[in-house]
């Protein structure tokens, strides 16, 4: 057997150009703008490139993008007062902050400070709670990008067995609470997982987000299941440095029925639903309908 490629990267293409529509819609017939503003505290390399790549894509799509850039000395008391202002804008309909931040500064006080209802990135605990629940709130990106992929994929995914393996508030977590929502079998793996190797097998779909390379190997995957690999890892191999994911793609492409590549798989969804979460809040601070296909 030989895999489907899930294709991340044309897939958030056409997100982005549902995006980019429901934007114009918003412009042209309520003058509404979506406003994306994203905070980055200090010089992180990695956050930096990211943030660049945000506010690109955020203007491609015709929204407008404010950037502050703080020094990494920062105080807690100035970063909140910033997040204050922008729960306040009008025109500022998402608000990003840039993980990680400065060990200085309290993660989940900041977090926990922006307006739930332009957290974007679906990590403030009113919106966890809300998922939970199954009520209406921001989704985080990554687990809302992949399950827009399975459902791409099959179609429905009611009574189809799935193993989250890993746990974090992130990824693990709201990835099993959305496919309960599409009314999975869900089970959360861990590293503590007795016989993880069996409970793997037995899913129909396996997503990969332990932050571990290449640990799930072709002989863990079920015949013909969907493998969703969460997993971006730097690895030395033959004297270079390689991105691969949490799974051994090759191994477990001759078993799988689609696999994610890493990278051009999982990781350009992210983006593109940061962009569907603002459209979304916009649209949702407006008292409008909520844009097709972009919610959970």
């Amino acid at each position: 057997m030989s895999a489907t490629i899930i294709d991340g990267k044309a897939f958030a293409g056409k997100v982005r150009e549902k995006v980019a529509g429901h934007v114009s819609r918003l412009k042209d017939g309520h003058g509404i703008t979506p406003g994306l503003a994203v905070v980055l505290v200090g010089e992180d390399p990695a956050s930096q490139v990211y943030v660049r790549s945000k506010g690109k894509m955020t203007v491609e799509v015709g929204m407008k993008s404010v950037e502050h850039k703080l020094d990494v000395e920062t105080s807690e008391a100035d970063l909140l007062a910033l997040i204050a202002r922008l729960n306040a804008d009008p025109d500022i309909h998402g608000i990003l902050v840039q993980l990680p931040l400065p060990k200085h500064l309290n993660e989940d006080l900041v977090i926990n400070s922006i307006d739930p209802a332009k957290d974007v990135d679906g990590f403030h605990i009113s919106n966890v709670g809300l998922l939970g629940t199954g009520q209406k709130s921001m989704v985080p990106c990554t687990p809302l990008g992949c399950l827009m992929m399975l459902r791409d994929h099959h179609g429905s995914l009611s009574g189809m067995d799935a193993v989250v393996i890993g746990r974090s508030n992130i990824v693990g977590k709201p990835m099993a609470q959305l496919l309960l929502g599409d009314s999975c079998t869900v089970t959360i793996a861990h590293s503590r997982t007795k016989d993880l190797a069996d409970v793997v097998r037995r899913a129909d779909i396996v997503v990969a987000a332990v932050g571990r390379p290449e640990m799930v190997p072709g002989d863990w995957i079920k015949p013909g299941a969907t493998v969703i690999d969460v997993g971006i890892n730097r690895i030395e191999r033959d004297g270079k440095t390689k991105l691969v994911g949490d799974v051994d793609f090759a191994s477990c492409a001759a078993v799988a029925g689609a696999i994610t590549p890493v990278p051009g798989g999982v990781g350009p969804m992210t983006i593109a639903c940061l962009l569907a979460n603002t459209v979304t809040a916009a649209c949702r601070a407006n008292g409008l309908a909520e844009p097709e296909g972009l919610t959970a």
